[in-house]
């Protein structure tokens, strides 16, 4: 396995230009903020970006907690990459993060200074200061379970280098990131009250004219996200599952619309039928 490094101070893009650097170097992985990345999909890790604190983020991204460090060897052992890319904000930090995952030392060093132009750099820069923005270098659908209650966004990028069934042609592909406000530098650490989370789903579901009344919300919160248990009193009409899917998916929607919370199950019970 050959292993490569992106370098660059914090706020300077790194992650923004990781998929690029990948892109042209036919990398197959990304090791960025404790999370391990391939294509679409985290694999495995959790992110810097969700801990309470910046000490907290450092030991998350040099995965200095054991187990973190186990999960993410093993996916990488079940990926194999012939190529992996790790970031980080000093060669030091880099090498620490590779011995951490029992990976060789970097055969290249790639320093964000030569594939980021000065403009480019300085409104990273101010973007992370203005806003407390940072990219996650995999689509928001496979970022926001290890996210949850993290504003998220999706950021398009355009990818481009040579196609290689036709060398004198570029190859030009679109690919989605996202865009994170992590909690520890934006808003500082908040909570959301289970009784407000109920009050939401409530109206999210009797918004529907087949839920006749929410009856009770049980509410359980893990590190993936939350999942809710709902008793209802529906109107009896034909179709049942289709409005209860319906139901469901308003509530999904809702929830994480007005929290940024990712919703992990939301399972209804029909208690009654009202005729």
């Amino acid at each position: 396995m050959e292993v490569f490094a992106l370098v660059g101070s914090s706020g300077t893009g790194k992650s923004h230009h990781a998929i690029s650097v990948a892109y042209q170097n036919n990398i197959d992985a990304i090791v960025d903020d404790g999370l391990i990345i391939t294509g679409s999909e985290v694999l495995s890790g959790k992110s810097a970006k969700r801990q309470p604190t910046k000490i907290g983020a450092i030991r998350t991204a040099l995965f200095s907690d054991e187990n973190h460090a186990l999960e993410a060897r093993q996916s990488i052992n079940n990926l194999r990459p012939s190529k992996i890319l790790i970031l980080g904000t000093s060669e030091g930090m880099i090498n620490k993060i590779a011995s951490r995952l029992e990976l060789t030392s970097p055969k290249q060093y790639i320093y964000i200074n030569d594939i980021a132009s000065s403009e480019e750099i300085q409104r990273a820069l101010n973007t992370r200061k203005m806003y407390g923005k940072h990219i996650v270098p995999a689509p928001t659908v496979a970022v926001k379970p290890r996210l949850s209650g993290a504003l998220i966004e999706p950021i398009r990028t355009l990818l481009k280098g040579k196609n290689p069934y036709y060398p004198h042609q570029d190859s030009k592909r679109w690919v989605e990131q996202s865009v994170v406000h992590p909690t520890f530098n934006f808003f500082g650490k908040f909570y959301i009250a289970n009784n407000v989370l109920s009050q939401i789903i409530t109206h999210a579901a009797e918004s529907i004219d087949q839920v006749h009344k929410v009856t009770k919300v049980h509410i359980q919160t893990y590190d993936h996200g939350v999942e809710f248990s709902i008793d209802l009193i529906f109107k009896f009409e034909p179709g049942l599952h289709l409005i209860a899917e319906l139901v469901q998916q308003t509530i999904i929607e809702t929830v994480e619309h007005m929290t940024a919370l990712h919703v992990a199950t939301v399972d209804l019970n029909i208690r009654k039928l009202k005729i």
